[in-house]
Formats: structure tokens, sequence, C-alpha cells
């Protein structure tokens, strides 16, 4: 069968009184005559597809590339084992176990005796991109086939899906179905913010089943900044013992912070989910709380940031933040460390005029404090390739003087599309997390009051979100091959409590999954929408307070702090994590032309 008529998403069944319209190409299928696009007869198309997937029970988000529906069903239940053609899946195989039980309430056996299998697990020898599997369910066996355990793991992602979308009983019937499936990104990253608010192991360990459970597999971990230190570093105990004392709204509450123990057990939780885990050292700004852990690298204060940058004039900086990332090396196999490099501008002018500062500029020939600072993350980003990692960053260091093979760049800043263009000029890898739409700490619909809107005007939509970055970027951008991906990050300035953060990520979260996963070409806003829908109820069962798109009134916006009203004189405020700042990430490149040229390109952000 030809590869392009088995796109349920894009092939629809067509009845008689249509058939006859010249403004289609149909395609034969067992008998039944399809429609290639979504654009013809959108509604009649939308609603035959709802008809067809839902009545069958084939929910599954992010949408896979190819479904084909057949006749009859699998009925599972405590009789199925599960097999495998190589017992290096057994790992997978008590996942899909322990999942079906805590979802299902079914306990299947695991036997590597693939002969007796009905849930057969197959590592295939094919040419297809990482993560890519088939799921086939016949009413006498499941198979699910891939190229490596991580396509395994995806195929056990979807069985799990239309498993949990049926009430727990002894027995579920999952319809019959033939999928092929694959990633349209490698990079479908979320990032959690803990230096302003600490939310501890269970919840992040919840994070990741959700993030898992929407094939979602970057988990970047912001652990240091202004307001705490959450890592424990051996050689430096004072780094939590004072720099995780407060956090952004109290100054004085009780030091937290993850124990090396603590993050070897996430990271396992997380590798186990095919999800790596990349730390986040923020250097040479955000240096706050380390500051007060241990002044004597301490880079001074100007204006109201305070102790806001490390010293690049003291030499024992370097070997302390040395000392630090070979620890952090040490606890992350992600071979991925992120140094930040974002906002140094908002502290760097306490640099000027201090005689280690002029000497050293003296002696490097710089003629700019942005020489220093970039001087001063080349040595750092030099100590991260030392230890055979990469070197992340935000998009400001993009101007710095990084190999292009050993460093990955995140594009923040949606009003300077230069630095994305400069990044890919340099032949950097990118991860794209533009403000709008991607921070999640922007708030989801228009009426709500807590968290950040830009310009006052433009929030983050599910469908924002949703619809990126196909109807925000170029084509010609988001098609290059050093796009590795999107990321969604979340900054906790306005989120304190477990509550607030669910109603931030969900549903957001299942959007970002399929804008992440599913091709251009595959996606239909209706046709998720009608999908998300079925996902509702299993955030109810996970107990989580989320955003409800399709009846805002059932669940109230969450709100942890109140929320403070900025002035017109405030209203271009320059720091990146302020919750009194309009501006996440802001440097002082925001200018009127970039804005317009940002907003033109981006008419649905113009919208009430």
């Amino acid at each position: 069968m030809p590869r392009e008529t088995q796109n349920i998403a894009s092939l629809q069944p067509i009845p008689d009184f249509v058939k006859n319209s010249a403004s289609y190409v149909n395609y034969n299928i067992h008998g039944q005559t399809y429609i290639r696009g979504m654009k013809f007869f959108p509604l009649l198309i939308f609603s035959l597809l709802c008809s067809s997937l839902f009545g069958q029970n084939i929910n599954i988000i992010p949408l896979p590339q190819s479904v084909i529906k057949n006749t009859g069903g699998f009925k599972l239940n405590g009789d199925v084992l599960i097999g495998m053609n190589d017992n290096s899946l057994l790992p997978q195989a008590n996942y899909l176990q322990t999942q079906l039980q805590k979802g299902t309430g079914i306990e299947i056996a695991v036997d590597p005796d693939e002969t007796k299998a009905a849930i057969d697990f197959k590592l295939i020898k094919k040419d297809q991109p990482e993560g890519a599997y088939s799921l086939s369910i016949t009413p006498n066996k499941i198979t699910i086939a891939a190229p490596d355990a991580q396509g395994i793991f995806y195929g056990i992602v979807t069985l799990l899906q239309l498993s949990r979308g049926q009430p727990a009983a002894s027995q579920v019937n999952l319809p019959a179905c033939e999928i092929n499936d694959a990633p349209r990104f490698q990079w479908r990253g979320f990032m959690l913010d803990e230096s302003r608010h600490f939310f501890g192991k269970d919840k992040v360990e919840q994070l990741l089943d959700w993030m898992a459970f929407y094939k979602l597999n970057r988990f970047h971990w912001h652990l240091t900044d202004v307001d705490g230190w959450r890592i424990e570093i051996k050689k430096y105990p004072q780094l939590t013992a004072v720099g995780a004392i407060g956090n952004h709204t109290d100054s004085l509450a009780a030091a937290q912070f993850y124990t090396q123990q603590d993050i070897r057990e996430i990271v396992a939780y997380a590798q186990a989910r095919f999800i790596t885990v990349i730390p986040e050292i923020d250097m040479p700004g955000h240096a706050t709380a380390a500051n007060r852990a241990y002044p004597e690298f301490d880079g001074g204060s100007f204006s109201k940031y305070k102790h806001f940058t490390f010293d690049p004039a003291n030499e024992k900086t370097y070997g302390f933040l040395a000392d630090i990332l070979k620890e952090v090396n040490g606890l992350f196999p992600s071979h991925m460390i992120h140094l930040g490099g974002d906002e140094v501008a908002l502290g760097i002018q306490a640099w000027a005029g201090r005689p280690a500062i002029s000497d050293l500029m003296a002696k490097n020939k710089f003629t700019s404090l942005d020489d220093l600072e970039h001087y001063f993350f080349r040595r750092m980003a030099d100590t991260v390739i030392s230890l055979g990692d990469k070197v992340l960053c935000w998009d400001e260091a993009a101007s710095s003087d990084l190999p292009p093979l050993k460093t990955i760049v995140f594009w923040w800043r949606q009003n300077v599309p230069s630095q994305l263009e400069l990044a890919l000029q340099k032949r950097y890898d990118v991860v794209l997390c533009p403000r709008l739409p991607l921070y999640l700490d922007f708030v989801q619909d228009k009426a709500h009051i807590s968290g950040r809107k830009w310009e006052g005007e433009y929030f983050n939509s599910v469908s924002d979100i949703y619809n990126f970055p196909d109807e925000q970027l170029p084509a010609d951008q988001v098609k290059s091959p050093l796009i590795l991906g999107i990321q969604a990050n979340i900054w906790s300035e306005t989120v304190g409590s477990p509550r607030r953060l669910d109603f931030m990520i969900y549903p957001r979260i299942a959007a970002l999954a399929e804008a992440a996963w599913t091709n251009a070409g595959q996606k239909n806003e209706a046709f998720f929408n009608d999908r998300l829908k079925g996902q509702l109820p299993l955030y109810d069962k996970d107990r989580m307070y989320y955003y409800n798109p399709f009846n805002p009134a059932s669940h109230a916006e969450a709100i942890d702090f109140a929320p403070v009203v900025i002035k017109p004189a405030e209203k271009h405020g320059r720091h990146r994590h302020g919750r009194d700042r309009e501006d996440h990430h802001h440097k002082k490149h925001n200018d009127s032309q970039s804005r317009k040229k940002n907003r033109s390109k981006k008419n649905h952000h113009e919208k009430d």
C-alpha cells in the first residue's frame, strides 16, 4: 500500500454525494474512497474523522504519522503474556506491566519466551528515525516493532494511551489497528525552573510521567539562579547550606534543594522513560544565590542588580565553577550542561572601573565589557567540553565564539529574530523555545490575571502552542537540519504551589507534544481539540488542577501570589525573571523595529 494512502490525518472518507466533485483527489483503500488533504469540505471531513476514530476508541496524543483502523479488537486481560525477541527489552516489558496495572487495574505477566506472547516486542533492523515504531493490534495479538528500545517504548506509550481512555475493568477492549509512527523533531523538551520556587522529587517525577505519556524526551532542569541554589555540591556545602535558603517570595524560607542521591534517582526515573535530563548552572549572570554562599567570587552590584554576576577577574572563580561543573557532570549522563549565558548585561556594569577588571581587559586587549563576558563564557565552555559534554546556552551566547559542533543554542527572544538567524549562520544546533508561544509562565487565557503577558496583551494559548512553529517562522528556518526541535519553559516567579504548576502546564503540554511530534501537514486543530477533551478525565484521575479551555469556569484560575500592577514607566523593565516585569529573558536588544517585524509575522498574537 502506498505510504501516502495510510495517513489517517490527511486521508478522510468521502460519502457518495461528494465523490463526483472535481476538487479532491481520491484513493481507494479496502473499498473505501478517501480524500487527500483537510482543506476541502472541512466540517464534513472533520465530522467523519471524529466518528471514525473516536467511535473506535482511537485517541492518541501526539497524533501518529499513520493509523489504519481494522475490524474487531484485542481483549486485554490478566491472561495476556508479554514477550520479546531480545531480552534487553525486559525493562520496557516491566514498564508496560506496571503502567497497565496502575492505569487499568489489569495485571499481566512477562515471559521472555516470545512464542507464548500475546503482546510481542520485536527489535528489527530497519533504517528509521530514532524513536520510530509500528504497533499492530489484531484480535489475537499485539506486536510492537522498532529498530531501538526507544521506539519500543513509544509503541508502549501509544498502547497505554489506548487502554487508559477506557474505564478500569478486568478486561479492556483495544481496537484493531495498524499504526506506523516516527517523531518530527528529535528534541521535544520541557524546562522547569526550581530556583524561584521549589517543587520537590514527587512533583518532578509526576511531570516526567506525563512527559513520557506525551513522548517528550528532554527535561531541562533550571537549578541555580538569583533566588536559590537547588543542587548539592559536595566540595562547596555552603551552596546549599546558604544558597538554598529562600525563594522568590520569601527570602527566609528554609533551604530546599536536591541531594546528589535525589538527583541520581530522578535521572534514573527519567532514563527509564527515555527522557534525557539536562542541568542548567547559570553563569556569569544570575549568580546571586551562589554569591551569597561564597562572596569571594562575587562580581559586584550595579543599581538594583545586587551580586548578580561572578567575578571574571578573579582567577579562582574559574576553578570554583570548574569544580562545580565536574560534580554536575558526574550526576548527569546526558553529556550536556546548560550554562545560561543570558542577561549578563543586567549586572555587567558592576565590573566597570574595578582595577582587576581593567587590568584583565588591558592584558587581553578587550575594548568592551561584552568582550570580557564572552571571554568568561568561552573559558567555562571549554571546561564543559573538556568533560566530554556539549555546551548549551541561551541565544545571547550565540554572539560568543563557541565551537559549533559542541554548542546548542536556545532561541527564546521571539522579538529578536536576528539571534536565531545568527545562530543558524554560525552553524549552531538550535532549540526553538521563544517566549511567544512557549513560555508557560505566560497566561493562557486573556481573562487570567496572574502570570505574564507580552506587552500587556499577548498570551500563550493552547492554540498558539499547537500551531508552533509553522505559523510563526519561515519554512526554510523550520526545515533547517540545524533545528533540533522545540521546548516549552516555565519560570516560577508566579508559580509557588503544585496546584498552580499543574494549572499552567496542563493541557498546554499536550499541545506542545503534538507540535513537536506530528508533521505539519498532518496537524488539524479541531481534531486535536476533540482528542484533548479525552485527556481531561486522565488529569482528574491524577488529581491535577488544570485549565479547561473548553469550559474555563470549571476550574478557576489558580493564583499563588497577588498580581503586581505595572506602572507605565516600568513597562519596559529589563529583568528576565522579575514577576513585576513584562520581559522574561529581556536584554537591551528589544528595539521597536524588531518587535514590529516579529508582530507582523505573527498576526494571531495581535488578537485578544
